[in-house]
């Protein structure tokens, strides 16, 4: 059985690999900022409210702005859209380090710069996502896929280390002048990128081409399914927020850091042995099942009176969860038309965003009637068993075949047609 990963998408299109390569630079830096502008919020206020105001905060621009963002990926050049993004993002960070070296921090500059930051970042992700499904064959989608969950996998690991040491050693201002640099490098490979034309670009940028976008999506309950059991998932059984009070439980003095890299060594675990999924064509069941999974376990992490088995729950978890975003974003990718991609990006963004801080607010307010163990089993109970039940109420994600999809047919068909056109 075939292991490895399939590194062709980044061989064969350099595009991809400007993104790619500029993803992972910006994704380290953005991740490090992340963590210290929550740890600088600490130092500056000392009030656990205030931190945990930055996600309300972050919250609404990344959807208003995500789903506008959807709109103008199908309108404009993507590009400039991406470049554009990034050069806002780093006058955010110029902003954060500025605000860093005065000798008395504001907090309203880091809630002002979280707000402008996740704007910058909703306008400018539905491009990145659409313009990583132009410059990759179709059928290396999947395969790009999988590269894009190692990456993000990566980031996230490496960045929050980072962050946490660089910001406690040297101070915040130290990361966010290496965000700087890496937005600095990231612009440098993205103006250099040739993205193809999308044919159809008959909307405005409105209400009604986002209208537009929502109709499709309707119109796909293969689709709709996938962002349901995303919703699902995160909503129900999302840990993260509970693990310093689950940790807890523990005598080991490691028992935080420990869950911490639980569930993204597992993602990458989940990643680099997912070549297996190439035999998999029935990705809706695929998802379905890997959701579940996750569900399984976080119960199974919830549960556990030893530190070993809980570990055990969230690699497991993670690998699931890994499993499951590389099968959506292939679906994706290959069976939603290019002059709508953007728009559906949008429409993701959607659960990114609220299902995760949902899940933070689910989470906590079960923690606090009933109890972390309560709060964490139930959760990854429900979690699956919604999951698992979800297509039976969407018969056509269970339906769903790569092989013989129409959509996946037409998108093929469609991109065969206008790379013939362009050569």
């Amino acid at each position: 059985m075939n292991w490895g990963l399939d590194f062709s998408p980044l061989r064969v299109s350099s595009a991809f690999r400007r993104l790619y390569a500029a993803g992972f630079i910006t994704g380290v830096g953005s991740q490090a900022t992340y963590v210290t502008i929550a740890y600088q919020m600490k130092s500056v206020t000392g009030s656990p409210l205030a931190v945990g105001l930055i996600g309300l905060v972050e919250l609404l621009p990344l959807i208003v702005f995500g789903l506008y963002g959807g709109v103008l990926a199908d309108r404009f050049d993507r590009r400039r859209l991406i470049v554009g993004g990034e050069v806002g993002l780093l006058l955010c960070a110029v902003v954060l380090l500025l605000n860093a070296r005065r000798e008395s921090p504001s907090s309203l500059v880091l809630y002002v710069i979280v707000a402008l930051t996740s704007t910058a970042d909703g306008l400018q992700r539905p491009s990145w996502t659409a313009t990583m499904q132009q410059v990759v064959d179709h059928q290396r989608q999947k395969s790009a896929s999988t590269l894009s969950m190692v990456r993000f996998t990566l980031t996230a690991i490496i960045g929050p280390v980072l962050g946490g040491f660089l910001s406690v050693t040297f101070g915040p201002d130290a990361v966010y002048l290496i965000d700087v640099v890496t937005f600095i490098f990231s612009i440098g490979l993205l103006v250099g990128i040739s993205v193809p034309a999308v044919s159809v670009r008959e909307t405005a940028p409105s209400l009604i081409a986002l209208r537009h976008g929502v109709r499709y999506a309707v119109s796909r309950p293969d689709l709709i399914g996938t962002y349901l059991i995303d919703l699902a998932a995160m909503i129900l059984a999302f840990p993260v927020s509970m693990m310093p009070f689950f940790a807890d439980h523990f005598s080991e003095t490691f028992a935080l850091p420990l869950l911490y890299a639980a569930m993204p060594a597992g993602a990458m675990l989940g990643s680099l042995t997912s070549r297996w999924t190439d035999r998999l064509h029935f990705y809706g069941r695929g998802i379905a099942v890997a959701a579940t999974a996750w569900g399984v376990g976080v119960a199974v992490f919830g549960a556990s009176p030893f530190l070993w088995l809980a570990f055990g729950g969230l690699l497991f978890a993670g690998a699931a969860d890994a499993i499951s975003a590389i099968l959506r974003s292939a679906l994706w990718n290959m069976s939603i038309p290019l002059e709508v991609r953007g728009r559906m990006a949008g429409i993701e963004l959607l659960s990114y965003a609220v299902g995760p801080t949902a899940g933070q607010f689910r989470a906590g307010a079960m923690t606090a009637a009933f109890g972390v163990r309560t709060a964490l089993t139930s959760g990854g109970v429900m979690c699956a068993v919604i999951c698992g039940a979800l297509p039976a109420a969407l018969p056509a994600l269970w339906r769903f075949d790569v092989r013989t999809d129409p959509h996946v047919a037409a998108v093929a068909a469609s991109r065969s047609k206008s790379e013939s056109s362009e050569s």
